[in-house]
């Protein structure tokens, strides 16, 4: 007999892409692989999942659970799994009417470290807090890393960028949720000239102002691609890259679930929170700002009203970065 279970997460890019075990390891291992995967999140991240062979049903709204709420309530679900874990996913799980398990947020200890720098955060990633909610039946990591997929219309064919960019660039993603996570543009501009070598800048429409900005001051070794593709397409770019650099954003976790080498940069937050690059591929590097004690500045990487901006992005040294990306 059949199980099925609906799985909760509503955002954002990389949060989502770090559920994807989750997925994985239900539909192979609960009830001996006879079970049927739905997952709940938001229309805009349906290109995330929808290549996800281990997903059965997709179920999106644009902003509220009552869109769906009639839907899952005749589903029938055995289980739920909350994976986010606020008032909209308790909504969710009433109209599912079914047992539902959910992770450990760590709100408190994440406080606590934000503010007065007690770390009380256990030394686990998010994506085995978010594998607990499976304990009681036994599943385990399997660890396999993350999944996703790209499907063939969404790969770009790397003879339409310029020649100086069709082999063996660099990928950097320049984006970041906040400011707190994103290197300044001067210094982004300094990075690239000292790495000296073909560089494809990765981001959204509101990156790609900046984006334009450092192409002007490096010259022809850059190639503003933010704005140009869409997430699946950006995916491709990073995916064909020698080495990936990356704020703390989505595709820094994409690029970890393509086993890319990431050089991953952090300045408002830190890998303390959980949620540092997942097995990615080898040679994989970790880089923060040196004597910045004021870290996690806040625990999303925006700025409070009784703090300055961070600062901190300005002690990251660049000459470790480019090492890195060179080993």
């Amino acid at each position: 007999m059949s199980v099925k279970v609906l799985i909760i997460r509503f955002s954002s890019i990389g949060d989502i892409v770090l559920t994807t075990p989750v997925i994985r390891c239900l539909k192979q291992q609960l009830n001996d692989g006879n079970v049927e995967v739905h997952y709940l999140t938001k229309k805009q991240f349906v290109p995330l999942l929808e290549h996800n062979p281990y997903i059965d049903k997709l179920i999106t709204i644009d902003s509220k659970v009552a869109e769906v709420e009639e839907q899952l309530s005749q589903e029938g679900y055995d289980y739920v799994f909350d994976l986010h874990k606020n008032l909209r996913s308790n909504q969710a799980k009433k109209a599912a009417r079914a047992l539902s398990f959910s992770f450990e947020k760590f709100n408190i200890e994440k406080w606590l470290l934000v503010n007065f720098k007690w770390n009380r955060m256990p030394d686990v990633h998010i994506v085995d807090r978010y594998m607990a909610t499976t304990k009681a039946f036994g599943i385990e990591n399997d660890l396999k890393g993350l999944d996703f997929k790209i499907p063939l219309d969404s790969r770009i064919d790397l003879k339409t960028l310029p020649v100086t960019h069709q082999h063996n660039y660099v990928a950097y993603a320049i984006g970041g949720q906040h400011d707190g996570k994103i290197m300044p543009v001067d210094r982004i501009i300094d990075l690239c000239k000292k790495l000296n070598e073909p560089i494809v800048l990765l981001g959204g429409s509101e990156d790609a102002e900046r984006g334009k900005q450092i192409e002007q001051a490096v010259g022809e070794n850059i190639f503003n691609a933010c704005g140009q593709y869409s997430i699946l397409e950006s995916a491709s770019l990073l995916e064909q890259a020698r080495v990936v650099i990356s704020h703390d954003t989505g595709l820094m976790h994409i690029a970890s679930a393509l086993k890319k080498k990431v050089i991953s940069l952090w300045g408002a937050t830190t890998p303390n929170l959980g949620m540092y690059p997942y097995l990615p591929g080898k040679g994989s590097k970790i880089i923060e700002p040196i004597g910045v004690w004021d870290r996690p500045y806040s625990k999303l990487g925006d700025r409070k009203w009784y703090k300055p901006p961070f600062k901190g992005m300005y002690k990251i040294d660049l000459d470790e970065v480019v090492k890195a990306v060179k080993a």
